[in-house]
């Protein structure tokens, strides 16, 4: 499955960005999705994760409750809603998916073999 992340941009601390994550080449249904996170000089970190019906979310502690993951199987579409950002939160944003049918450590980026490119979110205070 071949992934593709947009949606970033310049926003003021407390405003929301609303991140997308198409998907093509596979069964968008069969898979997970995670969104993680990057600021060069550190290591990925995890943000949330939807399984693949939607009816499991799974959150980072430091984005609840302004962030909401979230899919729609039928356009191959998933999505992160970022509400009362701040200036932490500036970092490139990727979408990624798992193997079908995972089940394990959601939070793991070494888990996910398939990457979107990543879209720049940048949070001015």
């Amino acid at each position: 499955v071949q992934l593709q992340a947009c949606g970033g941009g310049l926003v003021q601390a407390g405003g929301s960005l609303r991140l997308s994550c198409s998907a093509s080449g596979g069964t968008f249904g069969d898979y997970n999705i995670g969104w993680f996170r990057q600021v060069p000089g550190r290591e990925r970190e995890f943000v949330a994760a939807i399984i693949w019906s939607g009816s499991s979310t799974y959150y980072a502690s430091f984005v609840k409750p302004r962030f909401t993951i979230s899919r729609d199987n039928a356009k191959n579409m998933a999505w992160l809603q970022m509400n009362y950002l701040k200036p932490e939160d500036t970092a490139i944003y990727y979408c990624a998916a798992p193997p079908k049918y995972y089940s394990g450590d959601y939070s793991d980026y070494g888990r996910y073999p398939y990457w979107g490119q990543g879209t720049q979110v940048t949070v001015s205070s």
